[in-house]
Parts: structure tokens; C-alpha cells; sequence
């Protein structure tokens, strides 16, 4: 570790190559459907908050009835699919951290899709080398990787589950044989997306009515497709997705795109949820933790909040542009080290213990005390040679995600982000449901100047995440379960909201209701509403180059006080916490 320290501080001496502006800002990757107000939701025992109304009208449901959290987790998710089919689905992948209350252990599993066996490094360039438009990388085959989240909720129940599999899925099947109400929020997301849908005619049928136009809030739409397809899983277990039948309709579906991809019988026979260690990096008297390599969140958040551990926050207060000039220059170093050092563990060296050592932070932590005003420009963390072996990632990230934060009576408690990338994901839908398009998080340039990229395309990897479905833990006890969609800016939505609630005291609602302030390396985005209206001169002065943009975030919390749970739901989504005390 001595030798570490000596090389980041001896890095311009050591290391002579051009420092790279990695610009990762990105439109968000689905678009604002409103502003719902939310209220504060309080109960006693058991909690569950969700994306949609009946996903947590079910999952609440399972958890009277007596199920887990993971229970009820499985549950929304099938739901999910059904009513959210922009954001997550069978056909994704999903990071699951669990608190099991009997054993007092925090347990991590991974369910991120992973590269078909036979993916190409050059997947995403033309035939000049160079890469591919991100749409024209996304739309068909091409960006289909093998999806995980049914191996997740299947692995999820063998360990933790109480009710039988079976009766977890009878709320989806119920409901997409009969029929639910479209939201707005799909609705307008068909409507703004109806292009793309147009090239499946599986998509098209689906999502369009019957006279070829998008499908309308207040519609009623089934998915008998899909029913079926939840009924062989509920019958038969996973097995039922990842061989046979259903496995060679997505093989077909893929093969037979526009734009083909390499999706083979063989992937989906062999993938597995990985259980792996969680991570967890300490903020003054709290640990954050969640899940590790290939996800880039917990990483980067224990960065940049072990950073923010050496100022007074709470002192400054969330009107200071100090405070945000400290949180933004905080990620922009967390979100340095990110693009070059993050990708999946099992086939790169991520020095997750180096960038999380608490001599690394208090430097880069130092580099921010010297001035108060911008960092003129930040750079990666030197760590020798792992520096010299890599070039910068800058793959767009544009991630259409679910989050679910969920407490039971016995005080096992779910954080879980599930996606399918980007909104409507490949557009490929197949028996009901829509195929991913993870492939694109890979960069989708391999190397720069012969450097490898850590997070290029390999055979059977997985790609980089930003998604941080957390658990925040005071004297070992989970203090407060959050997590949110929307790419990149995942990072910055959850540091935000547990400032809002460590350092300033905000409740739940108040927390993920702020105003969203992020910086992912490139602009300091604001939302266009609140104190940000009068904070954006005074952080331009400071040297940000400011933006105001959507920021979409679909934050989702429970807060753990003794006698009472706090729930929160993002009123910029359809999102809602239900109390599910008996």
C-alpha cells in the first residue's frame, strides 16, 4: 500500500501520457412523464416501495400474507414487467442486496447480464474502426446480451424465500390475462419512442393500437403472451426460461434482428447469479454498502463520500454553493477512477481496497482544500502498473432501470435495481417481454492507442454498472434501505439523498424530492427548479460549467427508526411506498 501512495503522489514524475476529458454526461435515459407529489408513508413493521402502483399493491400483498422481502421482491419484479416494460423486465439483469435479520448478514448477488460466448470485440465499430452511432448499436440483435434477472429471483428464493414459488407470480399472470390500466408515464414514453418500436412488429402489435397508433393513457392492455410465459416459470422454475421453449425463442428472436446478434442456447443454459461479497465503505459513523465489481456504484459513492468526510457539510448546509462545489468536484474524481480502473472483476484488476484506502482519499480529499473554487481538471489515481495498462472508458451509458426498496416484518430487508438499459431496451419483445441491450455499457471502443480499456467487450463478461442499490448501516443495522434509476446519474442521485438525510436531516421524502445537483465529469447538470435556480450563477463564479437538463431519478427509500419504517417515492416517477402492517 506504501508503494501506492508513493506513486500517486510521484504521479507526474512516473506517468507521461495526455490526460483524456472523459465527457459521460448523457440525456437521461427516459423522459420526464411529470411531477407526482408524494407524501411521507409510515408503518410499523413492513414496508415496500416500488416504481408502480401494482407492483407494490402486490408486493404488499405478499408481505400480509406473511412472505420475505424477497418474496415480495419477486413479486414486483414479475409485475413489473408487465406494467414498466421500459425499465426492467425478465428479459434484464438486476443487482439484489439483502439484510438478513436472524443471521445479522448483509449478502450481495448478481444478476448483470453477461456477453454471449462468441461477442466480438469489435462489436460496436464500423468498418473504419470507428465506433457506431448509440442508436444504431442499440435497436436489434446486435446489443442482446444474456439476461440474468430470472436466475437472480430464482437463486434470491432458493436462499431466502418463505412462500411457495408458484403463488408469487399469481399476481402478474392475473393481471396481464385481464388486463391493466397504461400510465402516463408509459404513455408518453411509447409516444416519444414510437420510432424505434415500429421496427419490431412484436413491439409494434404491442405497444400500438389497432390502428397503428401509440397506445394511450387509460388504455386497457393484456399480455396474454407473457401470462404464459409467467405461468411456465412459476411451474417449472428457472429452468423454464434458460432452456427449451422460451430459451430458443430468444435465441431466434436475436438471430433473425435486422441486426443480428450472438445470443446462443448454450449462453443461456450456462448463466448463473453470482453471490459475492458486499462492499462497504465507511461515512462518518455509517457504512455504505452495496454491491461491488461490475457495479461501479457503491464504489464510486464510498469515493466520493470518504472524500466528503473531511469537510462539515452538515455546517455549510445544502444552500452553501461550497457544498456543491465540494459534492461535485468529489464525484468528478470518484467518476476519474471509475473510467479507467471499474469493470468486472472476474476478467480485470479492479484495486478496489486501494481506491477505497483512507490515505488515497484524504489526498485526493486535500486537492479540494487547496482551493475553493473548481478544480481546473481532474485525473485518475495513479496506481503503477495498472495505469499504464489502461486507456479511459468513454462508453455512454444510457440505462432504463427500476429500483425497489423492501422491509418485511421480520426485518429482512431487499434493495434491488433491476434494468433492461435503455428505455424499450433492443425494442426486440419476445413471448410478451423485451430483450435487453446491455451489450452497449461495454465501451464500445476496445483500446485507445493499443491501451486496453477495462471495461472492453469480452466473452462471457459483464459489463460496467452504475447501479447502486445501497443499504446504509448505523451500529450494524441497516439505517436506510435507497437506490434509484437513470444511468451514470445513478451515482449522483443516491450521494445526493443520503447527504440530504446523514449530514442535513431531511426525512425520506424531503431527501429524494430535492432538487438534483450531479456532476459525472463532464457539466454540472441541475434541475431547473428550487434553490438551483439561485445557486446556478454562484457555481458558474466558482468555475463549473453549468446545465440545466431533466434529471430523472427514481429514487426509492425506507428509512429504519426503532417502532417505524419511513418510506419515500421520487415524485418525478409513478412510484409508491405502502405501508404492510397486519
Amino acid at each position: 500500500m506504501l508503494i501506492i501512495r508513493l506513486c500517486y503522489l510521484l504521479a507526474a514524475v512516473l506517468v507521461a501520457q495526455p490526460v483524456y476529458a472523459v465527457h459521460t454526461e448523457a440525456p437521461a435515459p427516459e423522459a420526464a412523464s411529470g411531477w407526482q407529489t408524494q407524501s411521507e408513508v409510515r408503518a410499523k413493521q413492513a414496508m415496500v416501495v416500488t416504481a408502480n402502483p401494482y407492483a407494490s399493491q402486490a408486493a404488499q400483498k405478499i408481505l400480509l400474507n406473511g412472505g420475505s422481502a424477497v418474496d415480495a421482491m419477486i413479486t414486483a419484479q414479475a409485475v413489473l414487467t408487465l406494467v414498466e416494460p421500459q425499465s426492467s423486465g425478465l428479459g434484464g439483469g438486476a443487482f439484489l442486496v439483502h439484510w438478513q435479520q436472524d443471521k445479522q448478514r448483509l449478502t450481495t448477488l448478481d444478476g448483470r447480464e453477461t456477453a454471449p460466448s462468441n461477442t466480438p470485440s469489435d462489436l460496436f465499430l464500423d468498418k473504419d474502426g470507428q465506433p457506431l452511432p448509440f442508436f444504431d448499436a442499440v435497436i436489434g440483435g446486435q446489443s442482446v446480451a444474456t439476461p440474468g434477472t430470472v436466475a437472480l429471483l430464482w437463486q434470491a428464493h432458493q436462499d431466502h424465500g418463505k412462500l411457495n414459488w408458484q403463488t408469487l407470480f399469481e399476481p402478474a399472470i392475473e393481471l396481464a390475462s385481464t388486463g391493466f390500466i397504461v400510465s402516463k408515464r408509459l404513455a408518453t414514453l411509447i409516444e416519444k419512442d414510437q420510432k424505434n418500436l415500429a421496427k419490431d412488429a412484436n413491439s409494434a402489435a404491442y405497444f400500438f393500437d389497432n390502428q397503428g397508433q401509440p397506445l394511450t393513457a387509460g388504455s386497457r392492455l393484456t399480455n396474454p403472451s407473457l401470462a404464459k410465459v409467467l405461468t411456465e416459470l412459476s411451474q417449472q422454475g428457472a429452468e423454464a426460461f434458460y432452456q427449451g421453449r422460451l430459451a430458443r425463442a430468444m435465441v431466434d428472436k436475436v438471430a433473425n434482428a435486422a441486426t443480428p446478434g450472438h445470443l446462443t442456447m448454450q449462453d443461456l443454459a450456462s448463466y448463473r447469479a453470482q453471490a459475492r461479497e458486499p462492499l462497504c465503505a465507511p461515512y462518518r459513523q455509517y457504512q455504505i454498502c452495496g454491491m461491488g465489481p461490475p457495479s461501479s456504484g457503491t464504489l464510486a459513492l464510498g469515493q466520493a463520500l470518504g472524500i466528503l468526510s473531511h469537510f462539515n457539510l452538515a455546517t455549510l448546509g445544502p444552500t452553501h454553493p461550497q457544498s456543491w462545489r465540494l459534492i461535485a468536484d468529489a464525484s468528478r474524481l470518484a467518476f476519474a477512477d471509475r473510467n479507467y480502473y471499474v469493470a468486472d472483476s472476474d476478467f480485470v484488476s479492479v484495486p478496489v481496497s486501494e481506491l477505497l484506502d483512507a490515505d488515497y482519499l484524504q489526498q485526493r480529499a486535500a486537492l479540494l482544500d487547496k482551493q475553493d473554487t473548481a478544480l481546473p481538471q481532474v485525473e485518475p489515481g495513479v496506481f503503477l502498473p495498472l495505469l499504464a495498462r489502461r486507456a479511459p472508458d468513454r462508453s455512454p451509458e444510457f440505462p432504463s432501470t427500476t429500483h425497489l426498496s423492501i422491509v418485511d416484518k421480520e426485518g429482512n430487508a431487499v434493495s434491488m435495481t433491476s434494468t433492461i438499459e435503455n428505455g424499450f431496451g433492443s425494442r426486440l419483445m419476445v413471448e410478451g417481454f423485451l430483450l435487453n441491450n446491455e451489450l452497449t455499457d461495454f465501451s464500445f471502443r476496445p483500446e485507445h492507442n493499443g491501451v486496453p480499456v477495462a471495461n472492453r467487450i469480452e466473452p462471457n463478461k459483464r459489463p460496467r454498472s452504475s447501479m447502486a442499490p445501497i443499504m446504509v448501516l448505523e451500529n450494524d443495522q441497516p439505517l436506510l434501505i435507497i437506490g434509484s434509476p437513470g444511468g451514470s446519474s445513478i451515482i449522483g442521485y443516491v450521494l445526493q439523498s443520503v447527504i440530504n438525510i446523514l449530514d442535513w436531516g431531511m426525512t425520506p421524502q424531503q431527501a429524494v424530492s430535492q432538487a438534483h445537483i450531479i456532476h459525472r465529469g463532464g457539466d454540472l447538470e441541475l434541475e431547473s427548479r428550487g434553490i438551483n435556480l439561485a445557486l446556478a450563477p454562484a457555481l458558474q463564479a466558482l468555475g463549473f460549467t453549468t446545465r440545466f437538463t431533466e434529471l430523472n431519478s427514481g429514487l426509492h427509500a425506507i428509512m429504519l427508526q426503532p417502532k417505524q419504517l419511513i418510506g419515500a417515492a421520487d415524485p418525478r416517477r409513478e412510484g409508491v411506498a405502502l405501508a404492510a402492517d397486519e
